[in-house]
Parts: structure tokens; C-alpha cells; sequence
């Protein structure tokens, strides 16, 4: 194999390795397979056409032409001109697709399916990335720069990855970069031929000990070890700059508490993609259960996070900070004690499988009961997990405040304070005019908030048009409010996010919660809240109240009492209230006609609830298959091994050379001598086949800077050496194992950090396995060729060719 083409391949290996850390995005992972192929072919290419050989625009023309074709064969065949050439059909195809992946990647949270459209931006984005790389390297021999476009593939994919990329996959990132230039390195210093060999292996007599075993010498390229160093530091460091699109709130990470113990931030999630991706779950495991004292379970919300920041593309959380529980969490703000309010206990426990950071808890908490790493945070009055910390198999005891307001009360309701109204009514200059527009006609002669607050929940669930639909686009930007506002169809987000929006046109305060619904009563007295519980609602800021919950979803979650402001005579409190029950029938969830394929009727009396999860975290079933596991355990192993090659390597060469050589005195001496060569250049001195023994370890001696006594047992070796290759009858002359391990102890004195590092973990004596191994490949081939079937073989064809003698 060329130079040329040995580094095409070390151009590709490294391309695959950085791609290798979006794995964690999508699953299943054969969508890398199918770009290992399609970039083995393309590099294939782009080395027979450097053989012709053409310019370097030419052969770069000619791997991108067969990445059209390629791409065109695997994902537009039907649309393509003889089912390869791309024509107008296959690029409409091809823009089809495009959409259809950028939609997919706004919609699924990691680890995302690998839709068609998801499938074609990764292969692409690969083969992209593999062009440029092998550009750079190859094509144009700049292997340190192609080390930029590796970083901005493993970056891209460590800053969406839940807790970024982790350090396996940076490993081999860098292994493959490391790869590229080392095989730059060593294609370059071979076109200046042998530095350094044995010499002495024609002669015989002069016993084993003198093969050769000299290649060629890998001297340091600065620019590239610099460029390297520099491009692994930024990719250690930008991914842990980078926002994450972390699991979500309904099973992954939801957000993250900073260290430390009173104070810390966390950090804005954004739920929609976790809540859209995961409406249509066609199973409805388990969340959690809890038992409660409260009589009335209706309005029993378990909250997760409030979002209270609006930029105009979507709402998410601030970035708050957090400080230890209380034992006794704060009063919530603007409760009045006129308002009649219970005092509830709950006791919760969690799934295994449930893992994210965000604890849920009725609305307000007034004191939580929990073990493990947990922060306050007072503004949204929710509990976020610290350092790993998640609701993974927890068990916790809930005091919280049942509040019930009158409709007289929140329409008395003062005006809030200056600080809080300022800022939970900020709308972007970007929010169009129409959400504007219809907030007002809407709530047109409603004279008081919460009158305005009671005509948008109405307008959006009974008499707006509204329809609930999962399969909505979910969207994003500015325009998102106002094209559901036109289309008048979406889930529990589009409601919940525009009624806060609108509301906070009207100079109401507002903010949107997100959790789960009460649930469904057991028969042993528990409450069992399933996947199909999740959901999202406004919360609206009265004075006196606090912040109060309304539903503008239609058939999902229950309207609260105190949002019927005509609303008949309160029952007798004596009578029980109905709770809310889930149908006996789980396998036929779709009985109610009302309710569609993936919905349930959540209780008597209740709505159709079609709720979330977060694909990042899946039920104990729901895990690697084994065979996945033993596939990888190799090629994992293999990684964790590679950086040591070299290490185990030089160790067993140097316990070989300084062991007895089955009694041959030649051979021992000729064998430390090569040890001492070795030694010296591992540490940067070297070899000069052209000195002599003497000239050779007085060189060593100046370039080392050795002590007298290092110096002096360099000399007794190479005197051993002259009497070996030049004596009448050479000598066996004793210690001078030990006078090698001396010189390398004196060697490993006089050199820096950095070089004793490298001599120990990267020796540059490893370039003689190339060498050993070209040599022994030669040696196989010719005996393969003399062999007396290959022999046999030859003189058959010659008298086949040369046909029957004559008589």
C-alpha cells in the first residue's frame, strides 16, 4: 500500500471515529455502517484517481461526483434516472427529505429513531466532513489542519448529547486524529528513504545478533503535535460550553443544579421536544404512585418545572439559583389567609426506570421528606437534582397546601407588584400582532383579569374551534402561535404556551407548568400516574391567590372549580367528591369513542389524556440487546489498549535484547548496543548508521548531557561492540545489561517532563515495526513464489503455452 493511500484510509478511520460520538443522538446505530460504506468507496475512489494522477481539483470533483451518486442510490433510487443519475424528481425527493429531517430533529429528543430524512442529514453530514478531512490531508498533504472539521463533527454531536460525549468516545475522536498524523508523519519521512539500519546482516559469521532491524527515523513535526494539542484542548473544552439537549423532563435530565452547597444555578430546559416526541406512546407504563389524606384528588397536579421565560420561540425555564432544602419550605407568594386552603400529606414513590432531574410535587409543597443530592429553587418552587442526582426508585413524603379560591376572590384580586407584573408580561417585539389582536376580541367586556383569564380558557376549550391533535407539527419561531391560532389544531403545549402568552399581552402574569395529571385510584387505596399523565398548563398570578392553575386543553385534564364563574350551587361539602378512575380495561384504550388510539379517559367525568415520556429513558426492557454488548466489548477494548501498544512493545523489545542470547556472545553485545541505540532515540538523539561505535556513543553522550557515569558505562558498551565486530576472536563481556539500564536512567535525567513522557508512552523507536513488517511481508511473498506447488504451477502454463513437441 502507498504512502498516499495509507493516509486516504487514516483519513477515513479518523472521520468514523469522530462520528462515532453521535451515536448517543439516534438509535439504532446502522445508519453508520451504511456511511462507513458509502465513505470507503468514496476514499477507494479518490486513490485510483491519484494514481492517473490528476490535479487536485479533479480528484476532490471526482469523490464529490460519486457521493451524488452513491446518496442518489441509496435514498432516491426510484426518483433517479436509471436509478443512479439524479434528475428533478430525485432533488425534489432529496429536498423532501431534508424537511422532513430538520422537522424530525425539532421533534424527537435524543436518542432520537433514525427517520429517512434523520438518516440522509447523518450520512451526508459524514461523507461531508470525510471529503474535507481527506481534502486536507490527503489530496492537499495538510494533515493538522483536517483536525478542525473532525472538531466540529465531535463537537456538534458532544454538545447535543446528554451529558455530552463522554470520555470513551472523545478517546477515540482523538485516537483517530492522532492516527491521521502520525500516518502524515511517516508518509513523509519515507520519501527521504532508510535513516537508520543494523548493519552487518550479510556477514555471516558474525552470528545472529547482526540483522537488522533499522527503519526509518520519525523525527517530531512540531506543527503537527502543536495543531494537534491545540485542537484536542478546544474539544475538551467547547462541548462543556455547548447548550444540551439533555433527556427532558419525563425521563432524562431535565436540568442541572451547579455544585457546591448554598448557592449554584440551573439551567433552561426547553420541554417541547420532549413532550412532542413522546404524545403517542402506544404503552402507558407506570411513573409513579403515591397515597394521599386528601378527599379530593382532582386538582392534585404533580408539577415538574414552571417556565416563566418567553423569547418568542418557545417558553423555558430561567436560570435560576438554588440553595439547600429548608426543612420548612417559604409561604408561596401572594397567598392570602383569607383563602381557604387543606393541609394534604402525600407519600410518593417513583418507577425504577424513571430517571430526570426534576421532582415531582402537588403545588405549593410546604415540606419535602427526601434522601440524596437535592437543591430548592425558590422562584418556581420546585426541587432539581445535584451532581447525577434523579427520581430514579425514590420513596418521599410530601406536605403541600390545597388551595381553593372562590371566582369571587380572583376577581377582586388587586394588582400584582410592579416587580413580579414587569416580569411575568414580557413578549418579545417579534410576537406577532395577532396574538395581540385576538387576546383583546376575545376577551372583549371582561372587566377584570381574572374575567379575561376565564374567556381565554373558554375561547381555546369549548368554543374556539380547538381540536387536540398530536401529529401537529409542534413548530418554532415567532409565527408558531400564530399559525395554531390559525389552524386552531395541537396538544397541551400549543394551548398551554399560547394562553400564557395571550395572557401576558393583557398584563396578566403568566407562566406555563409542566407534569402530571392526578392520575388513577387503585384498589389498595393508591394513585398510579403513568406516562399518560404528562401534561402542560398556564399558571395565572392573582394577588391573594398566588399562582393559580387553569386548563385550556379541551378533553384533557379537569377544568378547576374556581374557573366557572356562573358555576351552580356548590355541592353539599358532606357528600364525597368523585375521584378520578382509569378504565378496567387498559387493552382497549380507544373504547370511548370520544378518545383516540393512543388517548384514555382519565376518570369519570374526565378528559381523553394522551401524555408524554422522554424517549431518552426507556422501561428495564427496553435496553441494549447482548449481542450489541458483545459486538462492542472488542472494539471497546481494543480503544483502551491502543494507546499502550506501543508502551507494551518497547518494554517486551528491551527484556529481549538484555536477556542471555542462548550463550552467543556476538549476539548479546550486538543486541544491547541496538538497546542503547534505541534508548537514545526514544529520548529525540538519532541513530547514525554512518559513525562508528565510538563516534556514535560520544554523540550521544554531548546531545544527552550525561554524567560521568552514564557517559562512562555508553563507552564500555560501544568498546564491546568494537571488540565484537572487529577482535580476532571476540570476547563475552559481562554487565553490560546493566550498563544500558544506566545510560537510559542518565538519559531519563537530563530530559524535561514532556520527553520523558513521550519516551515512555509514544517511543520513536516503535517506526522500526514498519520496517520489521515490510520486511517479513517481502520474505513471505518470496517463499510463496518459490514454493514447489507455485513452481509446479509455472512450469505447467509454460509447456501448456509452448504446446506438444515434434517427433
Amino acid at each position: 500500500m502507498s504512502g498516499r493511500a495509507r493516509l486516504a484510509l487514516c483519513a477515513a478511520v479518523a472521520t468514523l471515529c469522530a462520528a462515532g460520538a453521535l451515536l448517543p443522538l439516534v438509535e439504532p446505530i446502522s445508519w453508520l455502517i451504511q456511511a462507513a460504506v458509502l465513505l470507503a468507496v468514496v476514499t477507494g475512489v479518490g486513490a485510483a484517481v491519484r494514481r492517473v494522477p490528476l490535479a487536485g481539483p479533479l480528484v476532490i470533483g471526482a469523490q464529490v461526483l460519486t457521493c451524488v451518486l452513491l446518496m442518489t442510490l441509496l435514498f432516491t433510487p426510484g426518483e433517479a434516472i436509471l436509478g443512479l443519475l439524479p434528475g428533478p424528481d430525485a432533488l425534489g425527493e432529496f429536498g423532501r427529505l431534508v424537511q422532513a429531517g430538520i422537522r424530525d430533529v425539532g421533534r424527537y429528543a435524543t436518542p432520537a429513531p433514525v427517520t429517512p430524512g434523520i438518516r440522509l442529514l447523518l450520512i451526508s453530514g459524514v461523507l461531508l466532513i470525510g471529503l474535507i478531512v481527506d481534502a486536507l490531508a490527503v489530496t492537499y498533504r495538510s494533515a493538522a489542519p483536517a483536525g478542525l472539521p473532525l472538531l466540529a463533527l465531535y463537537s456538534v454531536a458532544a454538545g447535543l448529547s446528554q451529558g455530552g460525549a463522554g470520555w470513551l468516545r472523545f478517546l477515540v475522536a482523538a485516537a483517530g486524529y492522532l492516527l491521521l498524523l502520525l500516518a502524515e508523519g511517516r508518509d513523509r519521512l519515507s520519501q527521504w528513504g532508510r535513516v537508520f539500519g543494523g548493519g552487518g546482516a550479510d556477514r555471516p559469521d558474525r552470528g545472529p545478533g547482526f540483522a537488522a532491524l533499522g527503519g526509518p527515523a520519525l523525527a517530531p513535526v512540531r506543527t503537527g503535535r502543536r495543531i494537534g494539542a491545540l485542537v484536542l484542548g478546544i474539544a475538551l473544552v467547547v462541548p462543556a460550553l455547548l447548550p444540551s439537549l439533555g433527556g427532558g423532563l419525563f425521563g432524562g435530565s431535565g436540568g442541572g443544579a451547579g455544585p457546591g452547597g448554598g448557592g449554584g444555578t440551573i439551567s433552561a430546559v426547553n420541554p417541547l421536544v420532549s413532550l412532542q416526541d413522546s404524545l403517542n406512546q402506544p404503552e402507558d407504563k407506570e411513573v409513579l404512585n403515591y397515597r394521599t389524606t386528601a378527599t379530593d384528588t382532582r386538582d392534585l397536579y404533580l408539577r415538574i418545572v414552571a417556565l416563566d421565560q418567553f423569547d418568542g420561540t418557545t417558553w423555558k425555564p430561567s436560570e435560576r439559583t438554588v440553595t439547600d432544602v429548608p426543612d420548612r419550605l417559604p409561604e408561596p407568594p401572594g397567598l392570602s389567609p383569607a383563602v381557604d386552603l387543606n393541609r394534604i400529606n402525600t407519600s410518593i414513590s417513583t418507577a425504577e426506570w424513571y430517571a430526570q432531574n426534576w421532582l415531582p410535587l402537588p403545588y405549593p409543597a410546604a415540606k419535602v421528606d427526601i434522601s440524596g443530592r437535592w437543591r430548592f429553587e425558590p422562584k418556581g418552587r420546585t426541587l432539581v437534582g445535584d451532581r447525577g442526582q434523579n427520581t430514579r426508585g425514590l420513596q418521599y413524603q410530601v406536605e403541600s397546601l390545597q388551595v381553593r379560591p372562590t371566582s369571587g376572590q380572583l376577581a377582586a384580586a388587586p394588582a400584582p407588584p410592579s416587580g413580579l407584573l414587569r416580569e411575568y408580561t414580557k413578549v418579545p417585539r417579534s410576537l406577532p400582532r395577532v396574538v395581540r389582536s385576538t387576546a383583546r376580541q376575545v376577551t372583549r367586556g371582561a372587566p377584570t383579569a381574572y374575567a379575561k383569564a376565564v374567556k381565554l380558557q373558554d375561547w381555546f376549550a369549548l368554543n374556539g374551534g380547538f381540536s387536540y391533535n398530536t401529529d401537529v407539527r409542534a413548530g418554532s419561531g415567532s409565527q408558531a402561535i400564530a399559525r395554531f391560532l390559525r389552524q386552531k389544531e395541537g396538544f397541551c403545549v400549543h394551548f398551554s404556551f399560547s394562553m400564557a402568552a395571550m395572557a401576558r399581552t393583557l398584563g396578566i402574569p403568566a407562566r406555563v407548568a409542566v407534569g402530571f395529571t392526578p392520575g388513577t385510584k387503585q384498589p389498595d387505596g393508591t394513585t398510579s400516574v403513568g406516562l399518560k399523565d404528562a401534561h402542560a398548563w398556564p399558571e395565572l398570578y392573582f394577588q391573594g391567590i398566588g399562582w393559580t392553575r387553569f386548563e385550556p386543553t379541551p378533553s384533557r385534564g379537569s377544568i378547576p372549580d374556581y374557573a366557572y364563574p356562573a358555576a351552580p350551587d356548590t355541592p353539599d361539602p358532606d357528600s364525597p367528591d368523585p375521584e378520578p378512575s382509569r378504565p378496567t380495561a387498559p387493552d382497549s384504550p380507544s373504547a370511548d369513542p370520544t378518545c383516540g388510539p393512543d388517548e384514555r379517559r382519565a376518570g369519570s367525568g374526565m378528559a381523553c389524556i394522551a401524555v408524554p415520556t422522554e424517549s431518552g429513558t426507556q422501561p428495564p426492557d427496553g435496553g441494549s440487546s447482548p449481542w450489541t454488548v458483545v459486538a462492542l466489548a472488542p472494539a471497546a477494548l481494543l480503544v483502551l489498549l491502543l494507546p499502550a501498544g506501543p508502551l507494551l512493545w518497547r518494554r517486551r523489545i528491551r527484556s529481549a535484547r538484555l536477556a542471555d542470547q542462548d550463550g552467543d556472545p556476538a549476539a548479546s553485545t550486538l543486541a544491547a548496543w541496538q538497546e542503547l541505540l534505541d534508548t537514545a532515540w526514544d529520548f529525540g538523539i538519532l541513530p547514525d548508521e554512518s559513525l562508528t561505535p565510538r563516534k556514535a556513543a560520544e554523540r550521544i553522550i554531548r546531545i544527552g548531557d550525561l554524567q560521568p557515569e552514564p557517559a562512562e558505562a555508553t563507552r564500555r558498551v560501544a568498546a564491546a561492540v568494537e571488540q565484537v565486530l572487529y577482535a580476532p576472536q571476540p570476547q563475552s563481556v559481562s554487565g553490560l545489561a546493566a550498563d544500558v539500564a544506566q545510560v537510559r536512567s542518565g538519559l531519563r535525567a537530563g530530559a524535561g517532563r514532556g520527553r520523558r513522557l513521550r519516551a515512555e508512552f509514544a517511543p520513536r523507536s516503535v517506526a522500526r515495526l514498519r520496517h520489521a513488517g515490510s520486511a517479513r511481508w517481502s520474505a513471505l511473498r518470496l517463499r510463496c513464489r518459490d514454493s514447489r506447488p507455485v513452481a509446479w504451477a509455472r512450469r505447467a502454463t509454460a509447456a501448456v503455452r509452448r504446446g506438444p513437441r515434434r517427433v
